[in-house]
């Protein structure tokens, strides 16, 4: 996955803060899932909940896609090939990922729920994103048709890669200007169908669907371009997470399924860079710290035990219609965290670090250079 373009390049550098971005981004992700346990008994308390929790998902998922772009396009390896990074990215996601499938279908089976061959396989061969049932997208381990997003986006990596390193460097804002423009285009698209929510046209397009879904892939990619070729403008991590929180603030006002990318997009495509400029040029960042970090590390884990503990920890308190106090609602979803934590660094020692070190890959290609902490180009 070479070109020829012209970037100069100074030794590689780290961006830990990233790692411990990732974190907050599920932390989203589980308080969207626990919300929909309808825990609270109290009906005020339930509403709050709802409002602030109903549509987090939306920033969650698509900052984990905008990272993807911007990560694998910043690592980039100078004599790498597109076998080599398919493998190193099939390692990484493929063992946590059957674990995962296979625990699963037996906590499915042992509560005696039906599955058909759809549901059970498209799971584990991470298509179920491309159909447009709820009932295949969302089976078995629900959370795992991002995964069949994710595998689409690597497996079209190397050629937007290549695409986006033919961009000249004064162009590539504009770019990613056409990119988020064709993100808010597809709402456009989507009032043409079907008006049923999530389910299942309009949800399918603008949250599932694996080629809608890689814009925000692609704006990714743009954002590491606009860093390396030194064209990052001089916003601080302060004012993106202030900029963040306004765009989840639109979150919450859009109605579903619209939610899921157009409000966030900006925010997030500006916090990702801003976060990896703080830790090139050694400007505070409570991400880098070492809890973080690890939390980091094991989010992927996270984002894949958690759902299971929550369904099937709600169905072995009893009835799934029960609500509680507020107070043991809470201590409820706190334990719930705490076991999916748990599980999640269990499997992150025992299945996704041990797999990586040993099939990631047998040759190590030479990184490509990238900019150093004092060579982080800021322009205005």
């Amino acid at each position: 996955m070479t070109s020829t373009s012209p970037d100069t390049r100074a030794p590689t550098s780290r961006l830990p803060s990233l790692t411990g971005m990732r974190f907050l981004a599920v932390i989203a992700v589980f308080l969207y899932h626990s919300y929909y346990l309808q825990p609270f008994g109290d009906t005020g308390v339930s509403k709050v909940a709802e409002f602030l929790f109903s549509k987090a998902n939306g920033i969650g998922v698509s900052f984990f896609f905008i990272l993807s772009g911007f990560v694998l396009a910043w690592s980039v390896r100078a004599n790498d090939t597109p076998a080599r990074f398919w493998r190193r990215r099939v390692v990484k996601i493929y063992p946590n990922h059957v674990v995962t499938w296979l625990i699963a279908l037996v906590l499915a089976f042992s509560v005696g729920q039906a599955l058909t061959g759809a549901q059970i396989f498209s799971n584990l061969f991470l298509v179920q994103a491309w159909f447009p049932s709820m009932e295949i997208m969302f089976s078995l381990n629900e959370v795992s048709w991002s995964l069949a997003c994710e595998i689409f986006f690597y497996l079209m990596f190397p050629v937007l890669f290549v695409l986006a390193k033919k961009i000249p460097a004064a162009r590539l804002w504009l770019c990613v200007g056409v990119v988020i423009a064709a993100i808010f285009a597809l709402i456009f698209v989507a009032t043409l169908l079907p008006q049923d929510g999530m389910d299942t046209w309009q949800g399918w397009l603008l949250y599932t669907l694996p080629p809608a879904r890689a814009l925000e892939f692609v704006v990714g990619i743009l954002m590491a371009r606009i860093v390396i070729a030194k064209r990052w403008i001089p916003l601080g991590l302060g004012p993106a997470f202030l900029l963040l929180a306004a765009g989840y603030g639109a979150l919450l006002l859009t109605p579903s399924p619209y939610h899921a990318v157009a409000p966030t997009i900006i925010p997030l495509a500006l916090i990702i860079p801003a976060a990896a400029t703080a830790d090139l040029r050694n400007l505070p960042s409570f991400l880098r710290g070492r809890v973080f970090v690890w939390l980091g590390e094991i989010s992927f884990a996270f984002y894949l035990v958690h759902r299971l503990v929550q369904m099937y920890g709600e169905m072995a308190l009893g009835d799934p219609e029960q609500t509680w106090g507020t107070a043991q609602a809470i201590g409820l979803l706190a334990v719930s965290f705490v076991i999916s934590l748990l599980l999640a660094w269990l499997l992150h020692i025992t299945v996704e670090r041990p797999m990586m070190k040993r099939f990631a890959s047998s040759k190590k290609p030479k990184p490509e250079n990238r900019p150093g902490p004092d060579k982080v180009g800021v322009s205005g």
